[in-house]
């Protein structure tokens, strides 16, 4: 007998496939469009993110021609708490936060998952790259497109409760399935940039939530080198649109080694200056095989990633209470308070903890 799954529909070819395959393989399947933003400018016609009225409508088409239900869930006040409002808060503390990760956690595996269980859904299903192999998540077959990193918040129990058909599939694989299928979305393009910031502007959708405030941009020796309208515009490791008044003494690029939100300075400095070997996190969160039955920081080779489709780093770590104190093999640059660090064995996701400093 099949499930009774609740498929998240977002109207890109990835969740459209996902919820045909659900389908096909005998699940009682309805889908669902989460309906995220209060924002006019997201809902208009050309938007940059993923919550347009084109979305929403994109969706209902898929989903009449998988020949499913479809809803329209209301979740923007949720999301407007869970995600908008920590992500401006983030920033005001200096951290550089991940909305996407934060969705994930808080909206479609905790609002969304909680609902569907309430409403007797034995499942949630998305469209996201990345597989679950004996309820374990681990990578997607499609190393470009994995998505396992966002999802490594999840707990066990959310991901008990989890489907996410595409992790043994590339993209191209999917977009040419969904031509099969006769979905229009088959060649609709990926959603890129922060869904609710429709522009893609975010310095100034942060300025327009915390002000302007001018401040010094200082070098390592704490010699001002520029000025700034909001410490909050900045995150470690960038490079461009420093507004820095005079170059280097050697001439090399200057990046943002640190942000101190209190005295709303930002230090910056050569690139050598922003490598990090150890980091310090808080929240984790083990969601695979046992790390305890293990010496601590020799389970098999441990590896970490420290940013969505960022590098790997070969690593060890130690648990002291609610605190991950992870060390790199290699030195890693732009580590930035506020990211997550997740950790696995190979392509096995083992657990998550959110990055509070790096050294």
């Amino acid at each position: 007998m099949g499930l009774r799954v609740l498929a998240a529909m977002s109207g890109g070819v990835d969740s459209a496939v996902a919820a045909a395959r659900i389908a096909e393989a005998g699940h009682e399947v309805t889908g669902v469009h989460l309906a995220l933003s209060a924002n006019p400018q997201s809902h208009r016609t050309g938007a940059r993110g993923c919550c347009t009225i084109e979305d929403s409508r994109d969706a209902r088409r898929a989903a009449d021609v998988i020949g499913i239900p479809f809803y329209i869930w209301d979740m923007a006040e949720r999301f407007q708490r869970d995600v908008v409002e920590d992500f401006v808060a983030e920033y005001a503390a200096g951290r550089t936060p991940n909305p996407c990760l934060r969705c994930n956690e808080k909206i479609k595996f905790a609002a969304v998952l909680d609902r569907a269980l309430a409403l007797g859904f034995d499942a949630v299903a998305t469209g996201h790259h990345a597989r679950l192999v004996d309820g374990v998540l681990s990578r997607s077959v499609d190393q470009g497109k994995d998505q396992s990193y966002v999802l490594g918040v999840l707990t066990r129990e959310q991901l008990s409760h989890a489907i996410f058909p595409l992790g043994d599939s590339t993209k191209a694989e999917v977009r040419e399935e969904a031509a099969r299928r006769g979905l229009t979305v088959a060649d609709k393009p990926d959603s890129h940039d922060i869904c609710f910031i429709a522009d893609g502007d975010t310095r100034g959708f942060l300025a327009k939530r915390l002000g302007e405030a001018e401040g010094p941009i200082v070098d390592e020796s704490g010699e001002v080198v520029g000025s700034h309208q909001g410490a909050h515009g900045f995150t470690v490791g960038q490079r461009k649109g420093l507004r820095i008044d005079r170059p280097a003494s050697d001439g090399r690029p200057r990046y943002v080694l640190s942000i101190e939100p209190v005295s709303n300075t930002v230090t910056v400095g050569p690139r050598s200056a922003l490598e990090v070997t150890t980091i310090t996190c808080g929240r984790p969160v083990w969601n695979g095989p046992s790390v305890h039955d293990d010496p601590p920081g020799r389970l098999r080779d441990l590896t970490v990633q420290l940013r969505a489709h960022g590098e790997v780093y070969g690593c060890r770590f130690e648990e002291t209470g609610d605190r991950l104190h992870i060390e790199l093999d290699r030195p890693a640059t732009g580590v930035a308070a506020g990211q997550a660090a997740v950790l696995y064995s190979g392509a096995t996701v083992i657990g998550s903890a959110t990055i509070s400093h790096a050294v």
